[in-house]
C-alpha cells in the first residue's frame, strides 16, 4: 500500500489527470503544410492549412479548394499575387468593377488589428455617385480633382458602365476618386451605401498605358507586417520544414515535410510526434496514468 493520506491521492489524481489532458493541446491538429495554394507560392507568415504559417495571419488568409482567399469583416477576396521582398499582397474583389465588368459593389473594410495596411499606391475610384453623396461636399477634399479625373474618364469610356446604369463616355460627375485625408490604415472602410455610390474599382497600377482601362491593372495591394520572423522559424525552415503553430495556446511548431511535427526541427532534435507514434504514446501514458491512478486510489 502506498503511503499517501487520502489528501495526497487527491492532489496527486488532481495533478496527473491535468497532466494527460495536457498532452494533446502540445500536439500540432495538423498534418503537411503545402508550399502552394494553386499557382500562389506559400511562405511564412502564411500557410496553406490550419496550423500552418503565422496564427495571426491564420485569421485572415486561407487556401480553399486551390484558391488563396483573403477574409475581412466585408467578404471573401483572392489574393492574386504575393511578393515576399516587397511583403505585398494583391487581393482582388470578385464584385468589384474593372473596364470589362462592372456592378453594384460591396463595401471594404481592412480591419483594425489585422496586420495589414493599405499601399498608398492604391487609387480608389466611386462610381455612380449620388450628386447629394458626402464626397462632394464642397467643404470637404475627398475627391481628387487632378488627375483623377483623367482615371474617371477612362472607366467612364468602358462599355461595362452599362452595368451600373450609366452611358459610355458620359459626364464624370457621378465618379470620384476617393482621397480622404486620413491615412489608409487598418481599420480603413470603403462604406458605398454611406458615400451613396453604386460600385467602385481599386487600380494598383496602370500597366504602361493610362490611355486605355483594359490594360489597367486592378486589385487591391496591401503591405503585411513582417517581424513575425524569429529565429527558430529560419531553424525550422533550413531543415526543410514549414513554420506553424499548435495547441490552445498556439505556439511554434515546426511542421516537417513527412508530417512529424517538432519544436525545433526537421534534423531530429527537440520531441517530435508524428501521426502513428503520437496515438501510441498517448496510449501507453492513458494506460500508465489509469494504472498509476487505481494503485493510488484502491490500495
Amino acid at each position: 500500500m502506498f503511503p499517501f493520506t487520502k489528501p495526497c491521492r487527491i492532489l496527486l489524481f488532481l495533478f496527473l489527470l491535468h497532466a494527460l489532458q495536457a498532452i494533446p493541446s502540445i500536439i500540432p491538429l495538423n498534418g503537411k503544410c503545402r508550399d502552394k495554394c494553386g499557382s500562389v507560392p506559400i511562405k511564412f507568415p502564411f500557410g496553406s492549412d490550419s496550423g500552418c504559417g503565422h496564427p495571426d495571419f491564420a485569421r485572415y488568409i486561407k487556401c480553399s479548394f486551390g484558391t488563396l482567399q483573403f477574409s475581412t469583416g466585408t467578404g471573401i477576396y483572392a489574393v492574386s499575387s504575393i511578393d515576399y521582398s516587397s511583403n505585398t499582397i494583391v487581393i482582388t474583389d470578385p464584385l468589384m468593377s474593372t473596364c470589362s465588368s462592372m456592378q453594384n459593389s460591396g463595401s471594404f473594410t481592412l480591419e483594425r488589428k489585422s496586420p495589414f495596411t493599405l499601399l498608398p499606391d492604391n487609387i480608389f475610384v466611386l462610381l455612380g455617385c449620388s450628386t447629394t453623396s458626402p464626397v462632394f461636399d464642397r467643404n470637404t477634399d475627398f475627391c481628387d480633382t487632378g488627375s483623377g479625373l483623367n482615371v474617371c474618364r477612362g472607366l467612364y469610356s468602358c462599355r461595362s458602365v452599362e452595368g451600373i446604369g450609366l452611358e459610355p463616355n458620359g459626364a464624370i460627375s457621378t465618379c470620384c476618386v476617393y482621397d480622404p485625408p486620413s491615412a489608409l490604415g487598418p481599420g480603413y472602410g470603403l462604406d458605398l451605401p454611406k458615400l451613396q455610390c453604386s460600385s467602385y474599382s481599386a487600380v494598383n497600377g496602370f500597366g504602361g498605358d493610362e490611355g486605355d482601362p483594359m490594360k489597367w491593372q486592378y486589385g487591391i495591394s496591401l503591405q503585411y507586417n513582417n517581424s513575425y520572423y524569429s529565429n527558430a522559424c529560419k531553424n525550422c525552415e533550413d531543415s526543410g520544414g514549414f513554420c506553424g503553430f499548435s495547441g490552445l495556446d498556439e505556439s511554434f511548431a515546426c511542421i516537417c515535410q513527412n508530417g512529424m511535427n517538432t519544436t525545433i526541427n526537421c534534423y531530429g532534435r527537440g520531441y517530435a510526434w508524428s501521426g502513428t507514434w503520437r496515438h501510441k504514446i498517448q496510449t501507453k501514458m492513458c494506460i500508465g496514468g489509469f494504472l498509476l491512478l487505481w494503485t493510488m486510489l484502491f490500495l
